[in-house]
């Protein structure tokens, strides 16, 4: 199993594989759970102080491959359903509260320019990748649950846009990836308490080492580091550029051709602003 489906969100999703050659012409349906815990804020430009936050969150996905210039590329979106709970210092006072709804659905498409011909499945078995190049753009729709009464929101309210470059080489069984990408924040005119809310832009970077135990079964250890996102609440700033860095573990098991699972853990290494918190979750892939 491929990254098919992006899971962007708190976690500053960890990817592997994610700008590998995939078969064209083929469909698929991701669904899973995810489960995040610790010292983490909603949203970096909630100022939260002390928390202890459990976030659990639903997935559900939807991946298609395709030729494009030759190349094999694919779009995915996904949605999901979202259920915050726990507790923090807002403004120098304890406060503790629930809440679900669904977040903002992402979209993204993704073409391997280089090194990734397109190929049917049958054409694929005879493959041999080596040295791959991609890039991609993923965008974040505002249409989430979201009530700027409330502080602590599921959806986002604002646009986001994410373009991506990412390379690839496998040799034996190892694959090695690397990936950069930038997200672009729409300003937000209606944050909490009528507070009109500008974010700087965040960049990342994140690089994959995989090793293929058997025919369809893989595992990946991976790292990130992302900085800054500070946001202007008002025309003034409010001192929360994020520097942080993620380590992750990813299985990935194929049961048949059509069936597979996907297993991950990621922690935070280095924490400046709300990255102090462990992330697990389960994926399950449908080939139609």
């Amino acid at each position: 199993m491929s990254s098919l489906v992006s899971l962007s969100g708190l976690a500053q999703d960890l990817e592997p594989r994610s700008y590998s050659n995939i078969p064209i012409d083929m469909h698929f349906v991701v669904a899973g759970y995810g489960r995040s815990q610790g010292g983490l804020s909603p949203a970096p430009e909630v100022p939260l102080k002390d928390s202890d936050v459990e976030i659990n969150a639903g997935v559900l996905g939807y991946a298609a491959t395709f030729d494009l210039g030759g190349s094999s590329s694919k779009f995915d979106m996904v949605a999901s359903r979202v259920c915050i709970s726990g507790s923090a210092i807002f403004q120098g006072e304890y406060v503790e509260g629930e809440r679900c709804g669904y977040s903002d659905p992402t979209f993204r498409l993704t073409w391997n320019f280089y090194g990734a011909p397109s190929l049917t499945r049958q054409e694929f078995a005879q493959y041999k990748e080596g040295f791959v190049m991609g890039a991609s753009l993923q965008v974040t729709a505002p249409i989430g649950d979201y009530d700027a009464s409330k502080l602590v929101n599921i959806g986002a309210n604002q646009w986001v846009f994410r373009p991506g470059f990412g390379v690839s080489y496998k040799v034996g069984d190892w694959y090695y990836s690397a990936n950069t990408t930038v997200r672009i924040y729409q300003d937000n005119d209606e944050f909490y308490n009528g507070i009109y809310l500008e974010k700087a832009p965040q960049y990342s970077l994140q690089g994959h080492l995989i090793y293929s135990l058997a025919k369809g079964q893989w595992v990946s250890l991976s790292a990130n580091y992302f900085i800054g996102g500070e946001t202007r609440k008002n025309g003034v700033d409010a001192n929360d550029e994020q520097d942080n860095s993620r380590f992750g573990l990813t299985y990935s098991l194929a049961l048949n051709q059509q069936h597979s699972l996907k297993f991950y853990a990621n922690t935070g290494v280095i924490t400046r602003i709300g990255n102090d918190f462990d992330s697990f979750g389960l994926l399950w892939q449908y080939a139609l």
